[in-house]
C-alpha cells in the first residue's frame, strides 16, 4: 500500500492512506466492435500520503479493485495487451485535473471474463495549503491487440473523495512560481522516459519523452502515444487509433529521427506483390519551432500473401533545427500507399511523444519542413506552412476492386490491418 506513495524531491516519506471508491459508470467500446455501452460499477483503490507540504511534488496510485466493464464475448486478450489511462480530480484547496497511466501490463484476459487492468500512478505538485481531495474520474482502457482499440469509461454519478492529503506551509521555497496552474504530469509505465514541462499546449496532447541538451547526450527516446486518427481511403472514411513512439539521435546540430508504431500485427487480407505498400508521415513541431518533418519507411521487400501477417516498418527521417529552446515532436499525418491507393489519416489532437533542447540550424524548419538533404520529395502528401498537408486520394481503383473482393477494405495504420469484412464480424 505505500507502493506509489512517497514524495519526490528528496522529501522524507510520510505514512500513506488507502481508500477504495465505488460509482457507477459508463464505459462506450470502441466503434469497430459493434458493442451498445454498457453501466457497471468502478471500484478504485486510492493511495496517497496523508501529510505533505507546500512546494512537494507527490505520487498517487489509482489500484483498480473492479473495472466497470468486462471483456466482451468476442475474443481472448492476450498477455500485456491493455493499458489504462484515467484522471484523478484534485479539489479543496487546489484544484487540477490529475494525468494517471499504468502500465501495459496485465495476464491474459478470456473473453467473457473481468478486465484485470494494471495500477496508474500520476504527481501532483501542492501550491496551497490545507486539504486537498482526490476523486477518481473518467479513463480509457486501450487494447493493442489484434488491432488498438479503446473503451471509454465515465461516471454516471457523483463519486465521492477517496483520499485526502493535509497540506502545510514548507520551510522555504525552492525556485518556482505561485499563483499559477499546478504542475500536474503522468507518471509513465516502467521502462518510458519521464515526460517533461507542463503537461498540455496551445496545441493540445501532452509533454512526453527526453530532452536533448548539451550535457553530451545522444540518444532520446520517446514516450508511447495513443493517436487517434480520422482517415480518408478511397472507399470511406474510418477511424482508428495507434500507439505511437519518436525517438531521435543527435548528428551534429540535426536529428536523426525514428517513428516506431506499437500496434500489432493483423493478417493480411489479400495477396499483396512486394515493393506495393509504402508508409510515410510528417512529424508535427512544436514548442519554440514550426512546422514538419518528412519520414518514410521501406516498400515490403516480400510479397505478403493472404493470411500472413504485415507490420509497419519504422519510419525514419532528419529533422534539422529551425529554432533554439525546447522543441516539441508529435505523430502527424500517416499516409500509407498500397496496391495503387493511398489512404492519408489524420490525428484527432497533437500528442506529444518527444522533447528536444534544439538549436537553430540554416535552412532549418520554424514553419516549413524540417528535413535535411531535400529526401522528403516524392511523397505521396505535400506539405504546407505550419506542418498541415494536403489529403490525397485514390490514384486508380482496379487494385482497390480486386483487394475489395476479398475484404470490403483494408486501413493500414500503427502495424495493423484494419480489415472490415462485409457480413462478417471483424477477427
Amino acid at each position: 500500500m505505500l507502493g506509489g506513495a512517497g514524495i519526490l524531491l528528496g522529501v522524507a516519506a510520510v505514512p500513506a492512506q488507502a481508500a477504495e471508491v465505488s460509482y457507477l459508470t459508463e464505459c462506450i467500446p470502441p466503434a469497430i466492435s459493434g458493442l451498445p455501452p454498457v453501466e457497471g460499477t468502478t471500484k478504485a483503490d486510492i493511495t496517497a500520503p496523508a501529510e505533505a507540504k507546500v512546494g512537494d511534488e507527490v505520487t498517487i496510485t489509482w489500484k483498480f479493485v473492479q473495472a466497470a466493464s468486462k471483456n466482451p464475448d468476442i475474443l481472448d486478450l492476450e498477455k500485456d495487451t491493455v493499458m489504462p489511462t484515467g484522471t484523478l480530480k484534485a479539489a479543496g484547496a487546489q484544484t487540477a485535473d490529475i494525468a494517471m497511466e499504468g502500465p501495459r501490463q496485465n495476464p491474459a484476459i478470456p473473453k467473457n471474463s473481468d478486465m484485470k487492468l494494471s495500477d496508474m500512478t500520476g504527481t501532483l505538485k501542492l501550491t496551497t495549503a490545507g486539504e486537498v481531495t482526490l476523486t477518481p474520474d473518467a479513463y480509457d482502457i486501450n487494447v493493442s491487440k489484434p488491432i488498438s482499440t479503446d473503451t471509454k469509461c465515465a461516471p454516471k454519478e457523483t463519486v465521492k473523495p477517496a483520499a485526502t492529503i493535509k497540506v502545510t506551509e514548507g520551510g522555504g521555497t525552492s525556485g518556482g512560481t505561485t499563483g499559477g496552474e499546478p504542475t500536474v504530469t503522468p507518471t509513465p509505465p516502467t521502462g518510458t522516459p519521464t515526460p517533461t514541462g507542463s503537461e498540455g499546449d496551445s496545441t493540445g496532447g501532452s509533454t512526453g519523452g527526453s530532452t536533448g541538451g548539451d550535457d553530451g547526450q545522444t540518444d532520446f527516446t520517446g514516450k508511447e502515444v495513443s493517436v487517434a486518427y480520422a482517415c480518408k481511403t478511397p472507399i470511406g472514411d474510418k477511424n482508428a487509433t495507434s500507439p505511437v513512439q519518436i525517438n531521435a539521435s543527435k548528428n551534429g546540430g540535426s536529428y536523426d529521427l525514428t517513428v516506431q508504431f506499437k500496434g500489432s500485427v493483423m493478417d493480411s487480407p489479400a495477396d499483396i506483390p512486394a515493393d506495393s505498400v509504402k508508409p510515410s508521415m510528417e512529424v508535427t513541431l512544436g514548442g519554440s519551432d514550426t512546422g514538419s518533418v518528412h519520414v518514410e519507411g521501406p516498400t515490403n521487400a516480400e510479397a505478403i500473401k493472404t493470411g500472413d501477417p504485415m507490420e509497419i516498418p519504422d519510419l525514419t527521417g532528419t529533422y534539422k533545427p529551425g529554432a533554439t529552446g525546447e522543441s516539441t515532436l508529435s505523430p502527424g499525418v500517416l499516409t500509407v500507399e498500397a496496391l495503387g491507393t493511398t489512404t492519408t489519416c489524420t490525428p484527432s489532437k497533437t500528442e506529444v511523444s518527444l522533447t528536444l533542447d534544439t538549436t537553430e540550424q540554416a535552412s532549418g524548419a520554424a514553419g516549413g519542413s524540417g528535413a535535411s538533404g531535400g529526401d522528403s520529395a516524392g511523397s505521396a502528401s505535400g506539405t504546407s506552412s505550419g506542418g498541415g498537408l494536403a489529403e490525397t486520394g485514390a490514384e486508380g481503383h482496379s487494385s482497390l476492386k480486386a483487394l475489395g473482393l476479398v475484404a470490403g477494405t483494408a486501413v493500414l495504420l500503427g502495424g495493423a490491418v484494419f480489415t472490415f469484412m462485409p457480413g462478417r464480424r471483424v477477427r
